[in-house]
């Protein structure tokens, strides 16, 4: 089984993908195609995707039962003994605003007196 998700990409590179994979959602597609014409589409997906993403999901023989490959796409999989996972990129926090010394500040700390 061999899942590919397509975001941002050209519709013409859909089209392609139709000839061998059912599209069942606007840029998923799924289907059971050989091992040779899976690495065949996943060459021309990286190729014709453009300023899109592209994420390709398919059936292994590994202790998960699949495997999956990213192409320009933030999240990256990463080995975590043995498992492969997705790792998202950290969100910046947000700057803590300090308290000050100002009246407002310390009627804030001391309880309105």
């Amino acid at each position: 089984m061999t899942v590919l998700v397509l975001t941002n990409c050209p519709i013409g590179l859909r089209g392609f993908l139709t000839r061998w994979l059912l599209e069942i959602s606007p840029g998923v597609f799924i289907g059971n195609p050989s091992a040779r014409i899976r690495d065949l589409l996943w060459s021309e997906v990286r190729q014709y995707s453009g300023q899109g993403r592209a994420l390709l999901i398919h059936t292994s023989n590994n202790e998960q039962g699949f495997t999956f490959h990213t192409h320009d796409h933030s999240w990256a999989p990463t080995d975590h003994e043995g498992l492969t996972l997705i790792q998202r990129p950290s969100e910046p926090r947000p700057p803590q605003v300090k308290s000050g010394w100002s009246k407002a500040a310390q009627r804030r700390r001391w309880g309105n007196r």
